[in-house]
């Protein structure tokens, strides 16, 4: 894959019990800082998601905020850091941040993050964008997760090639190296050039 510029982070707008959680997201936006990334990310100004923005909003990069219509009023609050674009609902947004994206990192977070994160592995599957995607597995925080993909192997629901689209770390530093050295060794089941034109919503690879 080579070096990347734009990051796009899912992450939680809860910090967690524990400061761990805030320790990291404050970690990775200060190694995107220090690789000059810019930040792509659900637009809120609480939580994780606050933190991340902050810190590299703070370091200098440009930062752009992504925030469907209808959680505006409670995302933004004024405290919006950056760049902020408002898209029509969840789906829109989404693929917005997929295009503008070069690579993806999951930080922990709850539903919403694990849903966005689940869906760039599967359109990775798919072959709609060949971008990597790696999880930042905090104090072990995604192992149960990771061991699930596991078993998708195992039992046979998962082709061990796609297992390959999950890059997982312990921190920041070697997550996106890692992920710099990520290649695609899965095929391509979906022709990217037909979802693009016919699926509405579907981001560039």
């Amino acid at each position: 894959m080579g070096k990347f510029n734009r990051v796009c982070v899912f992450c939680g707008s809860n910090s967690g019990y524990r400061k761990i959680f805030s320790d990291a997201a404050l970690d990775l936006g200060r190694e995107l800082v220090e690789r000059k990334m810019d930040l792509i990310y659900g637009g809120g100004s609480v939580g994780l998601m606050g933190l991340v923005s902050q810190a590299v909003y703070d370091g200098g990069c440009h930062v752009l905020g992504v925030i469907p219509t209808a959680l505006v009023p409670l995302e933004i609050s004024g405290h919006a850091v950056g760049q902020v674009l408002i898209a029509s609902d969840m789906h829109e947004r989404k693929a917005e941040m997929a295009r503008r994206a070069d690579a993806f990192i999951a930080l922990p977070g709850g539903y919403g993050t694990m849903e966005e994160l689940l869906e760039m592995i599967t359109w990775s599957q798919l072959g709609i964008h060949e971008k990597p995607v790696g999880l930042l597995n905090v104090d072990g925080y995604y192992d149960c997760l990771l061991a699930l993909f596991d078993k998708g192997v195992e039992e046979g629901f998962i082709k061990p090639y796609d297992r390959n689209i999950v890059v997982s770390a312990k921190t920041p530093q070697e997550l996106i190296e890692m992920m710099e050295e990520y290649t695609p060794m899965h095929d391509q089941v979906a022709p990217s050039k037909s979802w693009k034109e016919e699926t509405p919503g579907i981001p560039n690879s």
